[in-house]
């Protein structure tokens, strides 16, 4: 085997220089953190900068592993030790697979700490972070859990409705309990809890905006279109998909046979999109909620937690990813009432029905990223760089078009005004910014964060680690730099720990 190419073609790994056999916990922590996460490597007998330096007795080295993994870790973990030669030198790789188990502890020197994978490091998973493990552990799930609601006190307008709807049958209250919506003793699961008429869990919610040109411009200028939606998962849906259509145009063309549609984004995609975003995002993320971001130029709609197996959208084959499901009770009762389908093909949906469209290009396909903790769907309109040709019209033709258009005008003119205002306190931003004292890095992190937060939007050292995927201790850095740099000021009234940005 090649070391220095497994080096370049593997993402999760640590590398040391010998085996630290009075300090474990220095490569145990990775160990923990694999068997955690989605797995991983520890090569033995490397350098920090790549170099293949070797073990001097690779055997000796595999057999004081195992013997450390059986008294330090608990559960022990799936591994497999393997001695590899290259150049004359012998190296130890330890690979860790993905546990079933999970937390994973390291439990010695009275310590009994799990730890999670972020970016390259391995470092204590927080309380949340523990319970998503210990859910994982004992294969429970979120919303399986019973929560303190009763089902009596609860109603099922809507949910029920739109069963009978779909399906053809009346969602009876025997169905409930077996679909796992309701416990024996009568209790809501969390699922049960999500879909009532009024939901009790108040972090399920919907932020829908349609913002006035290509970026957001939070505190500066006004939105377009703001609204909040709260209520059963059923509803924000249909709440999601309203707000889309009342935001967003579609041209028509007169063809020979009748008329071809060209809406600026499939409605198969962004009813996909939405769908995931609410079926699949972690609910234990409380303070954070499903957005519908519509620019002019694309529409972004953001979901908390990221993949649930740990993995980054963004590295795999989205043609070919398995279904794993953060909500199997909630994504049952969707598939039920076909909103979804069982096999996880939402990803092929989407592409298709814009690779189908009138002005696909290969440019326009949708784009997935995710971090650790959150999940981004970014779809293009597919109209924006078209121009309006003779034959092409805007909804309806006539005294309608007419009305819409002025209407238009008039709105364009007010916010130009506005938008001049934004871009003379951007520049402001921008001469603060360059007198700051940190690097490159940092500033453009900075800039993210305004453009994210704008100046009114209150956010926390939390807000910023799920942004960027940062440890909490790294994102506490940043907050003090800009604080510095007298680039951030306190909030009061909103919570510990809230800051804003201050020109």
């Amino acid at each position: 085997m090649n070391l220095s190419r497994l080096l370049g073609e593997t993402t999760d790994y640590d590398k040391k220089l010998f085996l630290e056999e009075k300090r474990p916990k220095s490569w145990l922590k990775s160990v923990s953190a694999f068997a955690n996460g989605c797995g991983g490597s520890l090569l033995f007998g490397i350098s920090d900068q790549d170099e293949l330096i070797g073990l001097e007795n690779a055997k000796a080295v595999s057999e004081s592993i195992s013997e450390i993994l059986k008294t330090k870790m608990d559960p022990i973990p799936q591994v497999r030790l393997d001695i590899q030669s290259e150049n004359g030198r012998e190296f130890v790789i330890l690979r860790v697979a993905a546990g079933q188990e999970t937390p994973y502890y390291y439990s010695a020197d009275g310590n009994r700490i799990a730890y999670v994978r972020i970016g390259n490091e391995s470092v204590p998973a927080d309380a949340l972070t523990l319970k998503r493990l210990v859910l994982r552990g004992t294969h429970m799930s979120f919303d399986s859990m019973t929560s303190r609601f009763s089902f009596h006190d609860c109603a099922f307008t809507k949910l029920r409705s739109v069963y009978r709807a779909r399906t053809g049958f009346e969602l009876t209250d025997s169905d409930f309990l077996s679909f796992d919506l309701v416990s024996e003793d009568g209790r809501l699961t969390n699922a049960g809890a999500l879909l009532a008429d009024d939901s009790p869990i108040r972090c399920s919610r919907l932020f829908c905006t349609r913002w006035y040109g290509l970026d957001k411009a939070s505190g500066i200028l006004e939105a377009l279109d703001d609204k909040e939606y709260t209520g059963s998962l059923i509803s924000l849906l249909q709440n999601g998909m309203e707000f889309v259509k009342n935001n967003t145009k579609k041209r028509w063309k007169k063809t020979e046979n009748g008329r071809v549609e060209m809406p600026e984004y499939p409605e198969q995609a962004v009813h996909e999109s939405l769908v995931n975003a609410l079926i699949h995002r972690d609910y234990m993320e409380i303070g954070s909620e499903v957005h519908i971001d519509i620019f002019d130029d694309r529409m972004e709609i953001y979901s908390p937690g990221g993949m649930f197996d740990g993995t980054l959208v963004q590295e795999l084959d989205t043609d070919h990813i398995a279904s794993k499901r953060r909500n199997p009770v909630i994504a049952d009762i969707f598939s039920r009432m076909h909103f979804m389908e069982r096999r996880g093909s939402g990803f092929r949906k989407i592409k298709t029905s814009y690779q189908n469209a009138v002005h696909y290009q290969k440019e326009l396909e949708p784009k997935f990223t995710s971090t650790p903790s959150s999940f981004f769907v970014i779809l293009y309109n597919l109209n924006y760089h078209v121009p309006v040709q003779g034959n092409v019209l805007l909804r309806e033709k006539g005294t309608a078009y007419h009305r819409e258009k002025v209407a238009f005008e008039q709105e364009k003119a007010a916010f130009e005004e506005q938008k001049a205002a934004f871009e003379e306190q951007k520049a402001a931003f921008e001469l603060r910014l360059s007198r700051m004292h940190a690097n490159a890095p940092t500033k453009e992190k900075t800039r993210i964060l305004f453009a994210h937060f704008g100046l009114d939007t209150a956010f926390s050292r939390s807000d910023i680690s799920n942004l960027f995927g940062l440890a909490p201790s790294s994102a506490g850095k940043l907050i003090l730099k800009l604080k510095e740099a007298s680039l951030l000021t306190a909030v009061k009234g909103q919570g510990k720990g809230k800051y804003r940005f201050l020109l």
